[in-house]
């Protein structure tokens, strides 16, 4: 069990069946989405919540529901490097460095097409980041 939480997964399905129904609904849309567009991405609950890793660690979504996250509620998607990601404000900076979120309180809130454009990008920086990582130059 995590020290700062009081619930603890031993499965998506677990995490998911504990959600209220409308945080499971967005936490379902946004996987469906992450999986879409990273096909081969490794699930796994890291806080309590699925991250999202393919080389690197590339995203996460995080329920309001599971606690520390510091959501009150809705679901946020979560970008490990949103900073290197192309976006006009529309991600939630707060005082972080790099990761970047955006929270999201309905479906219709959801903008598929744009949360797509931003998991092909982290894809790339997920590259560049291996790469970087390996001594090698993309």
């Amino acid at each position: 069990m995590n020290p700062f939480q009081n619930v603890s997964f031993d499965s998506i399905e677990a995490l998911l069946e504990f959600l209220p129904p409308d945080e499971r609904k967005l936490t379902e849309r946004l996987r469906a989405l992450v999986l879409e567009c990273i096909p081969d991405a490794r699930e796994q609950l890291s806080y309590n919540v699925p991250f999202y890793s393919r080389r690197t660690r590339i995203c996460f979504i995080w329920p309001g529901s599971v606690p520390w996250g510091g959501i009150k509620e809705g679901v946020s998607i979560g970008f490990v490097r949103g900073n290197q990601l192309a976006d006009d404000g529309w991600l939630e900076r707060g005082k972080r460095k790099t990761v970047f979120t955006k929270t999201f309180l309905s479906l219709k809130d959801i903008d598929a097409d744009r949360i797509r454009a931003l998991l092909f990008e982290a894809l790339d920086a997920d590259a560049r980041a291996f790469d970087e990582k390996k001594g090698r130059k993309r």
